[in-house]
């Protein structure tokens, strides 16, 4: 979700220097982007120990009502991302909203698009093991397989902008793609990489499936 449908990077970095600020603690960008991607209880122990005299829970706590205040004001979606979630769901293909943000950030996010656009959605605070586990698209994939008949994981296409999700998904036996945003993703064999959404479609999307077929078939 952050970073891949909506631009919110900015506003978590906006949050970590806030916060940050109120312990006179020093906190650069570039800790910040190591952050993305991350799940939230990862991202907090690194922020508290640089100092964020506070709890893992707190310190998740108040970085996501930062944010959820800031994207209530104004979302900012990457591009395609809406066109593409939308001819998606106009061809009938179930998508499921696999974030690290907590339920109530997600819940406003998704409150900003058409109802229906995703089955349901697996956040962070659903899981045990965040990203880059590839606990969430094994969930996510479960769950989606009780209502899809004969869904297998290697036919889904999970799309990310972060390093920790893009290694979630592919450990997860999902087709993944990368689509940067703040942060350089490396080529790297079983990944494929799109400089954007913009312009691309279902088909192309299936073409990617399709290639991971043939690949199998191979091996």
């Amino acid at each position: 979700m952050d970073g891949t449908i909506v631009d919110t990077e900015p506003f978590w970095f906006i949050a970590q220097h806030k916060l940050a600020a109120e312990f006179g603690v020093s906190w650069t960008e570039e800790q910040a982007k190591l952050l993305i991607g991350s799940a939230l209880s990862n991202s907090a122990k690194v922020m508290q120990d640089a100092g964020i005299d506070m709890g893992i829970d707190d310190i998740i706590s108040t970085l996501t009502a930062s944010v959820q205040n800031q994207v209530t004001a104004d979302v900012i979606w990457r591009p395609g991302a809406k066109e593409l979630l939308a001819e998606l769901r106009e061809q009938c293909i179930p998508c499921v909203l696999v974030t690290m943000s907590h339920h109530p950030l997600a819940a406003e996010v998704l409150s900003h698009l058409p109802e229906g656009t995703f089955e349901f959605m697996i956040t962070g605070d659903m899981v045990t093991q965040g990203k880059p586990h590839p606990e969430p698209y094994l969930m996510a994939a479960e769950l989606l397989g009780k209502t899809v008949e004969n869904l297998s994981i290697n036919r889904c296409v999970a799309i990310e902008d972060s390093r920790p999700g893009l290694a979630s998904a592919h450990a997860s036996g999902a087709v993944a793609l990368g689509v940067p945003n703040l942060v350089t993703l490396m080529e790297s064999p079983g990944l494929t990489l799109w400089p954007t959404l913009g312009g691309m479609t279902v088909a192309d999307l299936q073409g990617l499936v399709e290639e991971r077929a043939l690949v199998s078939g191979r091996n």
